[in-house]
């Protein structure tokens, strides 16, 4: 069996490969970053740790790799052969690797291969959907007709911990133990041998939702404040009792739009909210509250993790998301002079202020309630 995965670095070695390898897939690596292709295909193996006290080491290897910007020719033609695509790119670069895989998948057409599936494992909704439409824009619409009968873009909600690191070797990789990878199974063509990790739900939205407005929120949520209060690390940040307390506020609101949307119990989501605490107190993972609350610009979109989920409190619940709104002021505090995005909001707020900045970043206008109450919140915040 053949996979091929876009996305050599971290999260595409430490989480996907593995499981695909583990699967008994060859990955072929399709990246840009030619110290770690031309690695991959010297070693043809790497390790990945599991950040926890048995700091096990599990060996990856029935791998290759591609240098789609040198031997584009080549990806096309894994595309052609393979049995499973995978992506872990990061949602901008969806549509420029959309190109190759438009013509490998033309490409494919020519042949009597079997029905595939291409899954985004992206930190976002809807990824793989966004892919197809993308791959779409760039073949014809004879082509088109005929790929959407045979190729299958199946949404995927993943999660995995992967921090900054660095190691001797530049292809080792340290993970989180805990890993979710869930898939939408009506969004399939045909069918893929059981991958061992990989859950196939009927619909990904509970899921994706869940994980985002607690995962994704909650990390979004311990970082900024934790930059806010001048912690360096996540792990120190959740170890003040009373950023513990502002992030649990936070989670229990987010939480309180989960169970009112979906059929998950308050007692049930509970338990999911203290799992993933949990998580990010692993003493093991030591992750930078800098890298969590990198992109801010993006993070504050008005269907992220931040704003989203607050805006969904105010309709549901129909009460004031006061922690998610201090959360997001805290975003709007946010000034690393080494994140591109936080230097640009900043800049946007020098000139413009809050106000027009959150009706630009956050499509939040002065008249909605939570611009009033994030206002205020910085205000507060400020003091």
């Amino acid at each position: 069996m053949k996979a091929v995965h876009f996305g050599a670095g971290n999260i595409g070695r430490g989480f996907i490969g593995l499981l695909l390898s583990q699967a008994g897939y060859h990955v072929s690596f399709v990246d840009v970053n030619e110290q770690v292709i031309d690695a991959i295909n010297d070693k043809q193996q790497y390790n990945v740790l599991l950040a926890d006290e048995s700091q096990e080491k599990i060996p990856v290897s029935n791998i290759s790799g591609i240098n789609s910007m040198k031997e584009p020719e080549a990806v096309i033609e894994v595309i052609v052969e393979a049995d499973i695509i995978t992506t872990a790119v990061g949602a901008s670069i969806l549509p420029i690797i959309a190109d190759l895989l438009a013509k490998g998948l033309t490409k494919r057409l020519e042949t009597a291969n079997a029905p595939l599936n291409v899954i985004a494992c992206e930190n976002m909704i809807g990824g793989s959907a966004l892919l197809k439409d993308e791959v779409m824009k760039k073949v014809t619409t004879e082509a088109a007709n005929v790929l959407l009968t045979h190729v299958g873009f199946p949404n995927a909600a993943v999660d995995r911990i992967v921090p900054n690191q660095s190691h001797e070797d530049i292809l080792t990789v340290s993970v989180e133990p805990y890993s979710e990878w869930v898939v939408d199974q009506s969004m399939m063509v045909g069918d893929l041998p059981d991958i061992n990790g990989m859950t196939r739900v009927p619909s990904l939205d509970p899921f994706i939702e869940r994980k985002l407005f607690t995962v994704n929120t909650g990390h979004a949520v311990t970082a900024y404040f934790g930059y806010h209060f001048g912690y360096h690390t996540i792990k120190e940040t959740l170890e003040d009792e009373a950023v513990l307390a502002l992030v649990k506020g936070a989670l229990k609101e987010s939480g309180q739009v989960i169970t009112s949307k979906f059929d998950f119990s308050e007692a049930e989501h509970e338990k999911y909210i203290d799992k993933i605490l949990g998580r990010f107190l692993n003493p093991y993972l030591s992750d930078e509250v800098t890298r969590v609350a990198r992109g801010p610009l993006r993070k504050l979109g008005q269907h992220d993790r931040l704003v989203r989920p607050a805006r969904l409190y105010y309709e549901l619940v129909h009460e004031e998301p006061t922690h998610l709104a201090k959360a997001i002021a805290a975003a709007l505090l946010y000034d690393y002079k080494e994140d591109e995005e936080a230097v640009k909001l900043q800049a946007m707020i020098e000139a413009d202020g809050y106000e027009k900045t959150l009706e630009v970043v956050s499509h939040l206008h002065d008249s909605d309630s939570l611009t009033k109450s994030v206002l205020s919140q910085v205000d507060a915040l400020k003091k």
